[in-house]
């Protein structure tokens, strides 16, 4: 069974946007993103909300970033990366997808989540505070990667929902030279 993982950049306190929805002061540098390339490569499909489609979808085509050529590596393998993944967008809005292998989903269905993690052959994303709290509250995250940014910011959408409690395991942690700090947990459920 491929597992569901929960990744996010986040602030100190816990946030992964401020109070104006802004998340500029988590941009990874060059090392971060090249480590967050190496957590997504085994990810075959990604389960987004819509909010976070909208923001991903850019990633469709680098080339609007820059000269192609002139990108550095890993924004090019990022978007290598998000490309060869398939997409459901969960969503009772949006109208159209912009990306291949994108699909939309109106509901969110732990039943339908649990059948794709069951039948998947690669590991499973979840993107998107609302959805991700969605899954949680089902029991289907697996692994939680928080890459902590040395920023606090007071207040914002909340990387965890509140209304949770969490058993967790701790499977790994890396320092980078940006001060970011990389925390991996499993998920244990009681």
């Amino acid at each position: 069974m491929a597992r569901l993982i929960y990744s996010g950049l986040m602030s100190v306190d816990g946030y992964i946007a401020d109070r104006d929805g802004n998340f500029d002061w988590a941009e990874p540098d060059a090392e971060v993103h090249s480590f967050v390339n190496e957590q997504m490569r085994p990810a075959g499909t990604h389960l987004l909300g819509r909010r976070m489609y909208e923001v991903m979808a850019a990633w469709e085509h680098p080339e609007d970033f820059g000269e192609l050529a002139d990108l550095p590596a890993h924004i090019r393998d990022f978007a290598e990366l998000w490309k060869a993944a398939d997409k459901v967008v969960f969503s009772r809005t949006l109208q159209d997808v912009t990306t291949a292998r994108t699909r939309i989903e109106r509901d969110f269905s732990a039943g339908a989540v649990g059948r794709l993690k069951a039948e998947a052959s690669r590991d499973l994303a979840v993107g998107g505070a609302e959805l991700a709290a969605a899954a949680i509250r089902a029991g289907l995250v697996d692994e939680f990667q928080m890459f902590l940014s040395p920023v606090a910011v007071g207040g914002g959408k909340r990387f965890l929902p509140d209304d949770v409690r969490l058993r967790l395991e701790l499977l790994g942690e890396r320092r980078f030279g940006n001060g970011t700090v990389f925390l991996r947990y499993a998920n244990r459920t009681e």
